[in-house]
This record gives structure tokens, C-alpha cells and sequence, in this order.
């Protein structure tokens, strides 16, 4: 939900050069969410985006800033048209090779907490995937969304093969009554912030730079399963998580300083991804030890904020080498946090 401050005109005064008094009430609005584009109804003066939005990262977020801008000089509202699954994800359903920064309802969020108004979640299918570049802009820009501006990345492309691009749509506007406005490639310390490079930082394990491409912490979240109970034996009880999306990036195997949220609660804790080498493990888990915790957590969802990597996985002499390395590590963990 946004919140908004509407000032009304004064209505008193102590008289020429005295006080006015300025009464301001909140306006707020929750963002609409549509499941196709055929569940949206048009509104008056829609200032339209489109992509995949990914991880939702600064350079997105520049698009999406422009966006409710204009939508706001023009009393109109911002429309964000996405789809789901990722168009990779169909197009090349055995070599796609994608992993997700942000699954849906994290995207949802973070959508809503940048002041977009209407998001459209269109399903993606093969079908949709052959619609030409001229169709998009009639059918689905024009009596679709009634678009009266469109907002786009740079380098932005859409249609079969990709054949639009923004030369396309400017020239096709005036024809169809609607404005084009393409954002330049933002850069972040002279290197282009771009999803696949966010991936690139996650899958080393770098969630700092990871986090300050996206402008807000990378998240997990799962349920708590069954696990076999050694860190309980070690002093640091963990909770096994099961995650929700499969397709969502994990970061490189390690030890992670990290916040915990447990019913919208607060906690320290500190995450371990990876095989448990020192007790022969082989099954990649995602563990998470909460500081100054006690209670049963099974069955329950919770959200791991990622802050900063302490260490690699490390496989010890011996389970009294590691426990020794634990205690290191929540010194670390309450330092980082």
C-alpha cells in the first residue's frame, strides 16, 4: 500500500504575515493485481511499462520512477504489464538454464512498495509468444490497455522474434494516438546493473553487490522441514527450509549472516547453504540457525533477508572442529547485523 499526502488549500490565518494553517488528510491506494490482460479494465490515462522485471533492481526501478511520474502529471495511473512463467522458461523448456531473483509474490511487493498502481500478470504460452510486433501495439497496447504513454528500457524489444524495437514504436505512436519515452542504460559505478549479472553476483555467493544491484536484500523463503537434528546435537539448532519456488536463484554454497523473519518477527540468525561436508552430507540444504530462538517451527514459512557472506562451506577434522568454527561464525553474524 502507497501513502500519500493531500494538502488542502489553507482556511485560516493570524492575519498578513501571520501563520496559515494547512490541513493534509492521507490518500492511499493498494496496487490492483490482474491475472491476464483481459481481466484489466481500461483507465484514463494509462502511462504503461512492460518486461519480465526480474529481481526489480535500480535500473528497473528508474523505469518504474518515470513511470508513476508521468502517470501523476497527467492524473493518470502507471500500468505494468508482465508475464508468468518467464518467456525463457516456454520458449526453451528443456535449455532455458534460468534461475529467478524474485518469485511472484516477492515481485508483487516489491511492485506495490515502488508506487506501481495496476499490475497485469499475463500468462506467457507459445501462442502469445507468436504475436507480431505490430498486433502487440494494436491489439494489446492500444484496445487492451489504452495506453496514452508508453515507458520502455533501453534496448527494449517485443513481438515474434523479437522484431519490435523503439524506433518501431515511435514510429507507430502518432498512428495510434500514444507516446513513446525510452529510459537510458543506468549504471551503477560505470557497470550496467542488469539481471543476469545480479545472477551472476548470487551464484558467487556475492549477495552485498547482489543486494545493492537490486536496492533492497536478496530474500529466501520456504517452509520448515524435517531434518536430522546434529545441529540440535552441536548447540545450534537450525531450521531446514523447503523452498517455494524451484526456479529461484540460490546463492553459492557458504555461511550467510542473515535476518529471519518468523511471522512477521524479526530475528539474527545465520544460514547455511550447502552438503555438510565434515558429516559425509550429500544433499544440498538450506539451514538456518535463529539467535535467541526456541520454539517449534515445523510446517511454518519463513523469510531469510540475506545480508553478507562469512565463509565457504569447509569440511573439519572433526564435528568438535566445526562446532568451534559455529561459534566463530555467530560472533561474525551478530557483527554483520
Amino acid at each position: 500500500m502507497v501513502l500519500e499526502l493531500t494538502c488542502l488549500k489553507p482556511v485560516s490565518s493570524s492575519g498578513r504575515g501571520g501563520i496559515f494553517r494547512y490541513f493534509c488528510q492521507p490518500k492511499t491506494y493498494r496496487l490492483k493485481v490482474f491475472h491476464s490482460i483481459d481481466e484489466f479494465q481500461k483507465v484514463k490515462g494509462a502511462v504503461v511499462t512492460t518486461g519480465t522485471f526480474d529481481g526489480v533492481h535500480v535500473g528497473h526501478r528508474k523505469i518504474i520512477d518515470r513511470l508513476n511520474e508521468i502517470a501523476q502529471k497527467v492524473n493518470g495511473e502507471s500500468v505494468l504489464l508482465t508475464f508468468h512463467p518467464h518467456p525463457r522458461m516456454v520458449l526453451f523448456p528443456d535449455d532455458h538454464g534460468l534461475e529467478l531473483i524474485t518469485a511472484m509474490d516477492e515481485k508483487i511487493k516489491l511492485l506495490e512498495d515502488s508506487g506501481v498502481q495496476n499490475l497485469i500478470i499475463h500468462p506467457f504460452t507459445r501462442e502469445f509468444s507468436r504475436i507480431t510486433s505490430i498486433d502487440f501495439i494494436r491489439d494489446i497496447l492500444v484496445d487492451k490497455l489504452g495506453t496514452s504513454v508508453l515507458v520502455i528500457g533501453y534496448d527494449h524489444h517485443f513481438g515474434r522474434n523479437r522484431e519490435g524495437s523503439f524506433e518501431h514504436l515511435r514510429e507507430s505512436g502518432p498512428l495510434y494516438g500514444f507516446q513513446v519515452e525510452e529510459i537510458s542504460v543506468q549504471d551503477v559505478d560505470d557497470v550496467a546493473v542488469s539481471s543476469t549479472k545480479i545472477r551472476k553476483a548470487l551464484q558467487d555467493g556475492d549477495v552485498r553487490t547482489a543486494s545493492k544491484y537490486l536496492a533492497h536484500s536478496y530474500q529466501l523463503s520456504g517452509t520448515v522441514v524435517h531434518g536430522d537434528k546434529l545441529g540440535r546435537e552441536l548447540g545450534y539448532p537450525t531450521a531446514n527450509i523447503q523452498m517455494e519456488d524451484k526456479n529461484k536463484v540460490i546463492p553459492a554454497n557458504g555461511v550467510y549472516a542473515c535476518y529471519v523473519y518468523v511471522n512477521e518477527n524479526k530475528f539474527n540468525g545465520m544460514l547455511n547453504i550447502g552438503t555438510r561436508p565434515t558429516v559425509s552430507g550429500n544433499i544440498r540444504r538450506i539451514e538456518v540457525n535463529i539467535f535467541d530462538f526456541d520454539e517449534e517451527l515445523y510446517g511454518q514459512r519463513l523469510i531469510l533477508e540475506l545480508k553478507q557472506r562469512i565463509r565457504d562451506e569447509k569440511k573439519f577434522d572433526d564435528v568438535e572442529g566445526l562446532k568451534d568454527r559455529l561459534a566463530i561464525d555467530k560472533n561474525l553474524a551478530e557483527g554483520m547485523l
